[in-house]
């Protein structure tokens, strides 16, 4: 939401990709509550024996005395003695470059079925074969973060599904955000919405989320004619040999400004 607040204050010329790369099948996603956990592993068993490679992501690296969520480890420890047919393999950030590079090459190349991660595995991840993503906790987890680990499957030919897990009790929010990520798989959408639900943050400063202390405009409800405004800055800077009464001339008299 940051940077989409920044193209629309910044002189930035912006380059738009809105098509998936050839041949790309859509993901499908599903919502699960954390109670039908063993249902989940009993189907991700199938999944391993035809074949298709699992991502497994939690939100911790370790059990938190403060935080009721879960972590890489015991979630390891869990699939392993659930799945001791199956070759897994646990990442997270607390690792070296070169204990994570070791196990991304070997998912790569299909000597692990399941990786348990943490949000390292978010971008720069392309493994074909890898066809189901499970994300628990996904309620405490943000839109954006949440839209770039599903890219993670859906790379290949192969039919692929993101599975977030949640707890029960959400709140408004946690459930608004869930079920934008559910209906939408479109990356300008979601970002319009997280832009929409978290704020921009500071232009010049260091917050990332929040709503800026505008006296007028609202950088989300009123984006339509904050573009509009970028046009006539951008026509006002290419006439600039013409005096200050024309700007204010035209200024007044544009339409773009008639119900303002």
């Amino acid at each position: 939401p940051r940077t989409l607040a920044m193209s629309f204050f910044a002189d930035l010329d912006v380059s738009t990709i809105s098509e998936l790369p050839k041949n790309r099948i859509p993901i499908k996603t599903k919502l699960i509550r954390n109670t039908r956990r063993a249902e989940l592993i009993e189907f991700i068993k199938k999944e391993l024996i035809i074949g298709n490679q699992i991502y497994w992501v939690c939100p911790l690296i370790e059990e938190s005395n403060k935080l009721d969520l879960k972590n890489v480890t015991s979630t390891y420890q869990e699939l392993k003695n659930n799945l001791p047919e199956h070759k897994l393999e646990l990442i997270h950030g607390k690792m070296n470059d070169s204990e994570k590079e070791i196990i991304m090459d070997k998912f790569q190349k299909n000597k692990v079925n399941l990786l348990v991660a943490t949000t390292v595995i978010e971008v720069g991840v392309d493994v074909p074969n890898a066809s189901l993503m499970i994300i628990e906790n996904a309620e405490r987890m943000g839109l954006s973060q949440l839209h770039q680990l599903r890219g993670r499957v859906g790379r290949g030919d192969k039919k692929s599904l993101c599975i977030l897990l949640f707890k029960e009790n959400l709140s408004e929010n946690a459930k608004e955000r869930l079920k934008i990520i559910f209906e939408n798989h479109d990356g300008f959408i979601i970002a319009e919405n997280d832009l929409r639900l978290r704020g921009p943050g500071e232009i010049i400063g260091t917050k990332q989320s929040g709503i800026p202390e505008l006296r007028v405009a609202n950088i989300v409800d009123d984006s339509s004619i904050l573009m509009k405004v970028n046009d006539d800055c951008n026509y006002i800077k290419e006439n600039s040999n013409e005096d200050i009464t024309s700007y204010v001339d035209f200024w007044f008299s544009h339409k773009s400004y008639s119900n303002i």
